[in-house]
């Protein structure tokens, strides 16, 4: 493939000669999404709000919902609803986030609506338990260092009423620097009163802040959580449809087969003499082993007939179309003998080339060209010795790199031989081709058996 292998004309090729593998593909990864959906679909999921009396900081809260989602919590809902599940394996179940102002919300996730909303209010109720419990536990040392922090407080506020009492009977003598030093001094004290004053709230404050209520249960949820069952089977068929058509274009990237007339006629160094479609037939040979034919006939039904990045034939041919072409290949070479190359594992190349024999034996027009039809390995391509006047290559689009064209061609060269051009065929399949027409009267077809010279006596 050329730098044009990601163009959208590209894609709908793909889309039009894959459609079938396509289809295929995108049908699995709907069953693998709908698998994976009973695994790893949340089911459904509720909240549950619960509310923090109090001015409480941001870190506060963030702890607070950590606790609401910790293991001590989640052991005791387990504990309470019964469900054969440990406080672990709940984790995966409920989320504890801060939202708008000192509310917490906790979400619980199940595979009903029912068990959903049992196990958000479980939560909560289990979270505000174990948070009064902990402040049950300590609240006698709470309130006996709410008490030292009250009487600290208390002698404070005496000391310094004390002090501004003596400062104010020294102001009374008049203005001079001792004065202006017991003024500042003054000050210091009420600012000193004030900051006691405001410990002494903060702490009354803070004994009553500790309240937490749940303010707003769980609704009973009517649909799935995302992703959903629909979620699964539509993202797997479309992840699996872009990886098809994304696999196509990384192969034809990597694909270093020749695909078009004038890369088989460069590396061969001879000109194309004609193309012709050749209608290859579904059905498997005979011979073919049973499981071998039903995965031959499975490759069909999936990849068509022929590679899916060879060019457009100009017109559908038919068996009129076909005959002429055949011919003017006929009419293009030599009168002399011409040795026919054919790689011996493509099954269309074959076709055409016995084809061409047997219209060299049966044209009308006396072109009676001797032609030899030798069936190559391109793997190690040899070709004997003879009197040809050259070397004729038919090829199928598609199916071959240069290396191995430019290996056969090295190997004619040894015996002698120059090419004297390039048939290249495309593969068809037979029940989709055009009607066809019947032959002309004078165009009568015979069949050479063997491998003997088409137009030998």
């Amino acid at each position: 493939m050329t730098d044009d292998v990601v163009r959208l004309p590209v894609i709908g090729r793909i889309l039009r000669r894959r459609w079938r593998l396509l289809a295929a593909l995108a049908v699995l990864g709907a069953l693998l999404g709908a698998g994976a959906s009973a695994l790893f679909s949340p089911g459904y999921e509720t909240t549950t709000r619960v509310l923090l009396q109090g001015p409480r900081e941001p870190d506060e809260l963030f702890t607070e919902a950590e606790v609401a989602s910790s293991a001590q919590v989640l052991d005791r809902t387990a504990a309470a609803l019964r469900w054969g599940v440990t406080g672990a394996e709940l984790r995966e179940s409920v989320t504890a986030e801060v939202v708008d102002g000192n509310v917490i919300e906790i979400s619980g996730t199940a595979d009903t609506p029912e068990k959903a909303r049992q196990l958000a209010d479980r939560v909560a109720d289990e979270y505000v338990a174990f948070t009064t419990q902990l402040a049950t536990d300590t609240a006698g040392t709470a309130a006996e260092l709410r008490e030292r922090q009250r009487e600290a407080v208390r002698r404070q506020a005496e000391e310094t009423y004390q002090r501004i009492s003596e400062l104010q009977q020294e102001m009374s003598s008049g203005l001079t620097v001792e004065t202006v030093q017991v003024r500042t001094e003054l000050e210091s004290l009420r600012n000193a009163l004030t900051e006691a004053v405001q410990t002494l709230d903060e702490v009354d404050a803070a004994a009553v802040r500790s309240g937490i209520i749940v303010f707003e249960r769980a609704a009973l949820p009517t649909s799935a959580a995302a992703p959903t069952l629909l979620h699964f089977v539509g993202g797997g068929a479309l992840l699996f449809l872009l990886a098809g058509v994304l696999g196509h274009l990384i192969a034809a990237r990597t694909d270093r087969r020749l695909a078009t007339e004038d890369e088989i006629a460069a590396a061969v160094n001879a000109p194309v003499l004609a193309n012709i479609d050749v209608p290859v037939p579904d059905e498997p040979a005979p011979e073919e082993p049973a499981a071998r034919s039903w995965q031959a006939r499975l490759r069909r039904f999936l990849l068509g007939t022929g590679p899916w990045n060879t060019p457009e034939l100009p017109a559908p041919g038919d068996e009129h179309g076909r005959s002429v072409r055949y011919r003017r290949v006929l009419t293009r070479l030599p009168g002399r003998p011409v040795l026919v190359l054919v790689p011996d594992d493509d099954p269309a190349a074959r076709q055409a080339a016995a084809r061409l024999r047997e219209t060299a034996v049966a044209d009308p027009a006396g072109h009676r060209t001797p032609l030899h039809v030798l069936e190559v390995c391109l793997a190690r391509p040899t070709v004997p010795d003879g009197d040809y006047a050259g070397m004729l290559v038919v090829i199928t689009a598609g199916t071959r790199t240069g290396w191995e064209l430019v290996s056969l061609v090295e190997a004619g060269a040894d015996a002698g031989l120059r090419p004297l051009g390039v048939v290249v065929t495309f593969r068809a399949r037979q029940d989709d081709d055009v009607p066809q027409a019947p032959p002309p009267e004078n165009a009568a077809t015979v069949a050479a058996g063997g491998d003997a010279m088409a137009g030998s006596p």
